[in-house]
């Protein structure tokens, strides 16, 4: 969808909840339900908290869309509430940092060489052995709980950064908006993070 296409969506989707439309509300939750409640998981790092932080989401953008300027996509400025009250719930569940500690992680490794992935993060070869294995192997349970286990131990910034990019699919730029990030710091956070990802996945399928 184009920019301008979504910006007016965007402005009708708005205008309808500023009116009480309860269509515009089933319609902005069948969109970005099941994406916040993933997000609001990898920040949490519980199911049930992430429930609730969901739930004050959808209440503060509710009693907030008169305050919607129209700066960022409608999504955007959605997934920023999500993550401030993310940041708050997981100071007091003190299960992660907070996300306005977001930065490089010091003297952080990528476990990869950046070499491994062409410019629009794809790797330029499959992991070992991958082309080896039939596709079943590779969809199989263990293989896709290898990821999981992976993703759910990187930091919360290069969590944040893989799940919005690589599971959700989201830009660039979108991740930079949502999380206040530089777009050099996305870059580098998310080749992190695609570094161990592999790396978990190279060692699972030397077997």
């Amino acid at each position: 969808m184009s920019a301008v296409a979504r910006l007016s969506d965007d402005r009708v989707l708005v205008q309808a909840l500023r009116l009480g439309d309860e269509r515009a509300a089933e319609q902005l939750l069948e969109s970005y339900g099941g994406a916040m409640k993933r997000f609001a998981a990898g920040l949490v790092g519980s199911a049930a908290v992430a429930d609730e932080v969901v739930q004050e989401t959808w209440i503060a953008v509710l009693r907030g869309i008169d305050r919607f300027e129209g700066r960022s996509s409608l999504k955007t400025w959605i997934f920023g509430i999500l993550a401030n009250i993310a940041k708050t719930q997981a100071q007091r569940e003190r299960r992660t940092v907070p996300l306005s500690s977001f930065q490089l992680e010091g003297s952080d490794e990528a476990a990869v060489d950046a070499a491994c992935f062409r410019s629009d993060g794809h790797w330029v070869s499959a992991p070992s052995r991958w082309s080896e294995l039939p596709e079943e192997r590779l969809a199989a349970g263990e293989t896709l709980a290898c990821i999981a286990r992976a993703l759910g131990a990187l930091p919360p910034a290069q969590r944040a950064v893989m799940t919005l990019r690589d599971v959700e699919g989201w830009s660039g730029e979108e991740v930079c908006a949502t999380l206040g990030l530089t777009d050099a710091n996305q870059r580098v956070l998310l080749h992190r993070a695609r570094s161990k990802v592999r790396a978990a996945i190279d060692a699972e399928l030397q077997v």
